[in-house]
């Protein structure tokens, strides 16, 4: 309680002697004179005895205040839930109904996410003097509390740079919305309004889920390295996997609310069952908007994050063998502030659109069912979202309490889990779900053939939503198998170092591709299967299914982050070398978690974006009456045929954008960071007296990325759009299965190679110096650091951004889809 009271205090007066850290050192001055100075963030105090500096002012009052809102959002959300209990009969929601499930589900969700950062802010920012290596425990105190302000600025500084270019876009594209979706449909100016407020909202959910990571990381990742300070594996465990659950559970709750509370807006608009086809079209423009972002956000954090880190890691690591995330090192901050805007904050709005394209895509292939089962039958996809926060909830248990983590061994095997035990948690639970919503038998208008539809069971439901959730953990399972250095794979990956880094590289090429197989035939027996039981509609299942326990992909997913920056704060704050060997195994474990949560959404993105295409080719058929795709997509008509192969194209050119990007910026980070060595020689001292310009980093970074983050963005959305403009349906028909077919592919082979490149190389820095690959700093060790640098952009930029290549255009052809028709009659401009 003491150590909370000092923590939320105003910082102007001075701590109680129950709250001082108890210290060996009996001298008045702490500080002792004839230690050498310390590498510092900036200047500490104004006195000698540690007083707090501005920045850790300026740090305890930011987290007192975000503290004071989290506890200011339990009234609204209990009284809310009051205001429904009390509500007279006839108008109170069923708790069994629809709006009751989703509802209830996504306010749970959010208070749990509350209750899991309230947890997490409990911990005090204080060291222990047991990890005080030189100086005394105010000083280094404050010199922590120096980096994660550093942190916390940057990222701030850069998402809102970030956020202000996409308010721009968001502002500039709804207008274009408007006027082609109003168009396309005869002037309809309603539809053509909803599409567009549906856009923004998906749009601002996003930037906010975004926004909302990275606050919840750079938070928790100071706490997560005082808590490492402590004897055992549970505290520092518990501390980042809860900092995940907040990401998790608070944008699993807000996605949900906000779509069923969009989609109840529209329907007063569209009260009868035949409208809703209508209002499900509307819909489209939310996962629109979700995946815009998502782009915009994965690139400009990947570019961020990787040009620091491939900077840092050539001069530091390659060249001067200085430690990673060394104080001395000027990328080092610029490094710790990219894993929170790229890995978290572009992972938050990534799965954030999957889930949203997800669920319109099975509104619209399945708004039929409304007709006859109503409105709770036709939510039914957005009812396994919801009944899947609940599901990851009980699981967490497992991880915290149930079985906790108290060895090393058993932090991976607690993520992994997470996974499996969630997967199995869904079956029945769908199941459920499924009786209970949808009617004994419902039809949905078939993908092909004129004037025939599927008579449906709820069973047939569940069944694909299943072979959509085992289907995830499977190829979460083969993503793990060929990214941790556990297994073969990786092992063999660093044993190619014995022969140099040309040889690293080779392997872990060889891995990536080797690593699509298995995934890919898992994909296709998903695709085959969920067709074959309940047409295009059980893909969109499927795709659900797959996402079905994305709280929980998410905590993992913000896991692995948190303890990376925890362990470069460690390292700058010189803490004792046991606290950074505690974060490096937390983040090899992550580091893994996180390749699994990028298989996931790979394999999510996949079957989304077929489902996207189904709902296009619905489209198209109810806009034509049938006379267009109404057997199917002719792929060898030479339109579509050609656009296949250019479809196929796009990933590799998006892929050459980005990573060239990557390049250019992390070219410009490595003579930054050698002219400061050279101006600065006494910089690589072991004990510095000079300070590395850390902004001049930032800055290079924080440009680089706004600069290049634009061109393969408007490749992506503009070719869907200029192709349907100009060349018809039938060439954006042959557009998206090209680019669907090579993004899987590409994707997941990038992201594995990049994987195992990183854990092969932390694999090598765990072994002693006496084994045959030398431990860390050896030769074969720096043939590892060079693999783990070129896979950096592999696996933290462009592979994962490849998915919201897939989805975006598939989505964004979905929501002009009546306007392709009416040019023409789908056949374009041109009327080739």
């Amino acid at each position: 309680r003491n150590q909370g009271q000092a923590l939320m205090r105003t910082n102007t007066e001075a701590p109680t002697a129950a709250e001082q850290t108890p210290s060996t050192d009996k001298s008045p001055n702490p500080a002792k004179p004839n230690t050498p100075p310390l590498p510092t963030m900036g200047p500490m105090s104004n006195d000698s005895y540690g007083g707090p500096s501005p920045a850790a002012q300026a740090a305890f009052r930011r987290d007192g205040k975000l503290v004071r809102m989290g506890w200011c959002l339990i009234p609204p959300l209990v009284l809310g839930a009051v205001a429904v209990a009390l509500m007279p009969a006839y108008s109170r929601p069923n708790p069994f109904s629809a709006t009751g499930v989703i509802i209830g589900c996504a306010i749970v969700g959010m208070l749990w996410a509350l209750l899991q950062f309230l947890v997490v802010a409990r911990v005090p920012v204080v060291c222990t003097r047991e990890s005080v290596t030189a100086g005394s425990v105010e000083d280094t105190t404050a010199r922590m509390v120096e980096v994660y302000d550093a942190i916390t600025v940057g990222a701030e500084s850069f998402l809102r740079a970030e956020y202000r270019m996409c308010a721009k876009f968001v502002a500039f594209f709804s207008i274009v919305i408007f006027v082609l979706v109003s168009w396309g449909d005869d002037w309809d100016l309603t539809r053509g309004c909803f599409t567009a407020i549906s856009f923004v909202l998906g749009a601002l959910t996003s930037m906010f889920s975004g926004y909302l990571g990275m606050k919840v990381a750079v938070f928790s990742n100071v706490r997560t390295t005082v808590e490492a300070q402590k004897p055992g594996w549970t505290p520092c465990f518990n501390v980042a996997f809860r900092a995940g659950s907040v990401m998790g559970f608070a944008l699993c709750g807000l996605g949900v609310m906000m779509l069923y509370v969009t989609a109840l807006m529209f329907r007063v608009h569209f009260p009868a069952p035949q409208d809703w086809v209508f209002l499900s079209e509307a819909l489209t423009g939310y996962g629109l908007g979700g995946s815009a972002i998502a782009m915009f956000g994965r690139v400009g954090g990947g570019i961020y994050t990787k040009a620091a880190d491939v900077g840092a890691d050539l001069v530091g690591k390659v060249v001067h063998g200085i430690p990673e995330d060394d104080p001395r090192n000027p990328a080092t901050i610029a490094d710790n502030v990219g894993d929170n805007v790229g890995d978290v904050a572009g992972m938050g709005s990534d799965l954030f659109g999957s889930f949203a394209e997800a669920t319109c895509a099975a509104l619209v292939i399945g708004s039929s069912i409304g007709t006859t089962g109503g409105w709770d039958a036709m939510m039914f996809p957005v009812i396994v979202s919801s009944v899947g926060i609940p599901v990851c909830l009980i699981c967490s248990f497992l991880a915290t309490h149930i079985i906790p983590v108290r060895t090393e061994r058993n932090v991976e095997q607690a993520l992994k889990l997470q996974l499996i035990s969630t997967t199995l948690l869904m079956i029945p639970a769908i199941y459920l779900a499924a009786e209970a919503f949808l009617p004994a038998e419902f039809p949905v208008k078939a993908t092909i053939g004129v004037g025939s539809y599927e008579a449906l069971q709820p069973w047939e439901a569940w069944i694909c939503v299943v072979m959509g959730a085992v289907g995830g953990l499977i190829i979460g399972l083969v993503t793990e198998y060929y990214t941790s250095h556990t297994y073969r794979p990786v092992r063999e990956v660093a044993q190619a170092s014995k022969t140099g880094p040309a040889t690293v590289l080779i392997y872990g090429i060889a891995l990536g591709y080797k690593s699509v197989i298995v995934p890919v035939i898992v994909l296709g027996t998903i695709i085959y299967g969920s067709f074959t039981v309940c047409d295009m509609y059980g893909v969109s299942l499927a795709a659900i299914g797959m996402l079905s326990n994305l709280a929980t992909g998410l905590t993992i997913d913000v896991y692995g982050p948190v303890c990376d920056n925890a362990g470069g704060i460690a390292e700058m704050a010189e803490l004792h070398p046991h606290v950074r060997e505690k974060t490096d195994a937390l983040d090899a474990a992550g580091n893994t978690t996180a390749a699994i949560g990028k298989g996931f959404a790979i394999g999510s993105a996949a079957l989304v974006s077929l489902a996207l295409f189904g709902a296009f080719v619905t489209r198209i058929r109810y806009a034509s009456e049938d006379t267009l795709f109404a057997y199917g997509v002719n792929i060898l008509e030479p339109m579509t045929f050609a656009f296949i192969v250019i479809g196929g194209m796009i990933p590799f050119a998006f892929a050459a954008m980005t990573m060239k990007s990557v390049g250019v910026a992390a070219m410009q980070m490595v003579m930054e960071v050698q002219r400061q060595f050279d101006a600065k020689p006494h910089l690589l001292d072991d004990n510095p007296t000079e300070r590395p310009d850390y902004d001049a980093c930032i800055a290079i970074s924080t440009n680089a990325s706004l600069k290049q983050m634009m061109p393969p963005g408007a490749m992506v959305i503009c070719a869907p759009l200029f192709t349907g403009i100009f060349f018809g349906v039938g060439a954006v028909s042959g557009l998206l299965v090209g680019s669907l077919c090579a993004s899987i592919q590409l994707a997941i082979s990038m992201s594995n190679s990049g994987g195992a490149w990183d854990n092969a190389k932390k694999y090598i820095e765990k072994l002693p110096p006496d084994h045959e690959l030398k431990g860390k700093g050896s030769e074969y060790h720096k043939a590892a650091v060079v693999g783990d640098t070129v896979g950096d952009p592999f696996k933290d930029t462009t592979g994962p951004a490849l998915n919201i290549v897939m989805k975006l255009m598939a989505v964004l052809s979905l929501v002009f889809a009546d306007t392709f028709y009416a040019i023409n009659n789908g056949a374009g401009v041109f009327s080739v």
